[in-house]
């Protein structure tokens, strides 16, 4: 489920790059058309890129954030929890070598 969720995360963050990027290249190719209109469309989408920039990096920092106390919270637990962890591990690997195991 973490991996899910990581994946969904980075993907959320690679296809808001390729918006961004895309949006970018759009404006390169309004800049050559000329003023009135063409301006006010340019100057809307500067704005909105600066805005879905700065959401990007708002998230990527929370994604970070929350990565770390995850982490932190896993790496505390094992070390306080030393001999449970081992034994779950355990535990795990038994039942795993069980359900795998050829049966005649």
């Amino acid at each position: 489920m973490v991996r899910t969720g990581r994946g969904s995360k980075e993907k959320l963050i690679k296809d808001f790059r390729s918006v961004i990027a895309d949006t970018e290249e759009l404006m390169k190719l309004v800049s050559n058309e000329g003023e009135g209109k063409a301006q006010m469309v340019r100057d809307k989408l500067n704005q909105n890129l600066n805005v879905a920039k700065e959401y990007l990096r708002n998230f990527e920092d929370v994604v970070v954030d929350k990565s770390r106390v995850a982490a932190r919270a896993t790496d505390e637990y094992v070390h306080e929890n030393a001999w449970q962890t081992v034994g779950l591990a355990i535990a795990v690997g038994i039942l795993v070598g069980y359900l795998i195991s050829p049966r005649d």
